[in-house]
């Protein structure tokens, strides 16, 4: 199982960010070993609507995502790679 969570920085340590499209870092954590793995959201600066299918964009697969906001557009968009 892998969980997603849109966070502030690089660590376990850091804040979750309500924001999805435009959150600085994505952690990717295995909750069974606690082992993560940081990266920068490249669609942070992206031109356009923040969710829209751009800026929607979860760079790994995950089970769960844990985030502040999810809006429609970024729902659809995530709903698609399922």
């Amino acid at each position: 199982m892998k969980v997603a969570v849109s966070a502030t920085g690089k660590d376990l340590n850091c804040q979750i960010d309500p924001r999805f499209g435009r959150c600085q870092y994505f952690i990717f954590i295995d909750p069974e070993t606690m082992e993560f793995e940081a990266l920068e959201n490249e669609g942070v600066m992206a031109m356009g609507v923040p969710g829209s299918g751009r800026t929607a964009y979860c760079p790994k697969r995950c089970d769960t995502l844990i985030t502040g906001n999810l809006g429609p557009n970024a729902a659809s968009a995530l709903r698609l790679r399922v």
